[in-house]
C-alpha cells in the first residue's frame, strides 16, 4: 500500500468506540490489559464534550481505521512556548512498517506549529524497543535529563484530601 492511501482526519464523538479498542491493543502489546479502566463512554465523554480533554487524530488507510494519536496541550516555562503531550498512540498491526505512524506524527507537528507550538513530547513504555526505534527514527528522541513522576489512585486522592476545596 503506497502512503498516497493514508488519511489523517480529527476523530469525532463516532470514533470514541475505534479509540477505545485502540487503547484495548496498546495494553495488549504492552502486556498491561489490567491496568486499563476507562471505557468508551470515558472517552466520548472527556474527548467530546464541553470541554475536551483531548484530541484525536484517526489514520485511515483505503478507509479503514489504521490507527490513532490522542494528545491535549502542554505547555514549557523553560521555552517559553506551548506543545503537545501525546497520552496514546496506535497503529494497527497490518499497517505497521506503512508510514501510517509517521504520517500522523507529521500531521500532529503541523497542527501543534499552526498553533504556535513547538514542541510534542510523550513517554514510552519501558520494553516497548519497537516502538522506542522508531519514535527516534522520526525524530522524537529520548531525554536524559527527565523522568516521569505521577501520583494515581490512593496516591493521588491522600494528595487531593490534603488539599481541601480552597
Amino acid at each position: 500500500m503506497a502512503d498516497a492511501n493514508i488519511s489523517i482526519r480529527p476523530a469525532t464523538s463516532d470514533d470514541a468506540g475505534q479509540i477505545f479498542s485502540a487503547l484495548v491493543g496498546i495494553a495488549e502489546t504492552v502486556k498491561e490489559l489490567h491496568k486499563l479502566k476507562s471505557s468508551v463512554e470515558d472517552i466520548r465523554r472527556f474527548g467530546f464534550g464541553e470541554a475536551p480533554a483531548f484530541e484525536t487524530l484517526i489514520a485511515e488507510a483505503d478507509g479503514r481505521f489504521a490507527g490513532c494519536c490522542l494528545y491535549f496541550p502542554s505547555f514549557s516555562t523553560w521555552i517559553g512556548r506551548p506543545g503537545v503531550y501525546v497520552q496514546d498512540f496506535y497503529v494497527a498491526d497490518e499497517f505497521r512498517g506503512k508510514g501510517v505512524g509517521e504520517r500522523m506524527l507529521q500531521r500532529l507537528a503541523a497542527i501543534t506549529r499552526e498553533r504556535g507550538g513547538r514542541y510534542i513530547r510523550l513517554a514510552v513504555d519501558t520494553e516497548n524497543f519497537r516502538a522506542q526505534a522508531f519514535y527516534t527514527r522520526v525524530g522524537i528522541k529520548h531525554s536524559d535529563t527527565e523522568q516521569i513522576h505521577a501520583a494515581y489512585d490512593d496516591d493521588f486522592d491522600r494528595l487531593a484530601d490534603a488539599g481541601g476545596a480552597g
